[in-house]
């Protein structure tokens, strides 16, 4: 879990983008996205997912929500380990009732935000749209294209936009791991898995890694005022919601086991 580092920029290459490039009229004028079976089976070697503070509530009923140990960014536990999404079936079937965190919704596109020259001056973000030409929904014979004429199509400003709201999410979220930093509310917890010797008496749990989460203890330890603040601010139900989601380490581990004997841990 330690390795997860959630935030785009760290996880080595952005997750889930295989061949970023940039949009342009010129090289995808005639491109766009298709339906296709199993659309998001690229998330079959992802166990960790990115999510904003604003999804705690419907992501707390699905899966687990820890912070990373090194980002502290939010992460939906969809696994033990790389290779293993439990929430997806063989055949890259996404479980109907699993809530899809936003940062993989946006896929195929990947709007990079540059701040204005001078924002003082009104200066406006630029947005230079990528996406991924690796994703196997693009097609040349769209059912949406990107571009209608030399101008992007109303999908592609659609998306474009639903990706600029996702930063300003991302800008709440970081917020709120700063307030929670602050208060030093963070705690380091080890992710251990259960095991059995032969004879079915408990052998040494196989640690997994460890993962930061929101400490009980020190968040009623707070002063009335401080947690008033906190509560003003709106966070005390994500913080809860996170709390709750803990709960369903149960079920991670569980639909791992079922898939245990064909993808052995190592």
């Amino acid at each position: 879990m330690t390795t997860a580092q959630g935030g785009q920029q760290t996880l080595g290459k952005i997750l889930f983008y295989n061949q970023l490039e940039p949009l342009s009229v010129e090289k995808h004028g005639k491109l766009g996205v298709s339906q296709v079976s199993n659309p998001f089976a690229f998330l079959a070697d992802t166990h960790l997912v990115p999510l904003t503070v604003d999804e705690f509530g419907l992501a707390a009923v699905c899966y687990p929500i820890i912070f990373d140990t090194q980002s502290k960014t939010p992460l939906a536990v969809m696994g033990l380990r790389p290779g293993m999404n439990v929430f997806l079936g063989a055949d890259g079937s996404l479980d109907p009732e699993v809530y899809l965190p936003a940062f993989a919704r946006r896929y195929p596109f990947l709007p990079i935000l540059a701040n204005g020259q001078d924002q003082q001056k009104g200066g406006d973000d630029r947005v230079l749209v990528c996406i991924d030409r690796s994703a196997k929904m693009l097609s040349s014979t769209p059912e949406l294209p990107f571009f209608e004429g030399d101008k992007p199509s109303r999908y592609t400003q659609e998306a474009i936009q639903f990706c600029r709201e996702f930063d300003m999410l991302g800008k709440r979220t970081q917020e709120f791991v700063k307030l929670m930093d602050q208060h030093g509310l963070f705690e380091a917890t080890p992710l251990a898995l259960p095991r059995a010797k032969a004879d079915g008496t408990p052998d040494e749990p196989t640690k997994l890694g460890e993962y930061l989460r929101i400490s009980e203890s020190k968040l009623n330890a707070l002063p009335k005022d401080t947690y008033l603040e906190l509560r003003d601010k709106g966070v005390t139900a994500v913080m809860h919601a996170h709390l709750l989601s803990l709960g369903l380490w149960p079920k991670i581990l569980s639909r791992a086991a079922r898939i245990q004997a064909s993808t052995p841990l190592r």
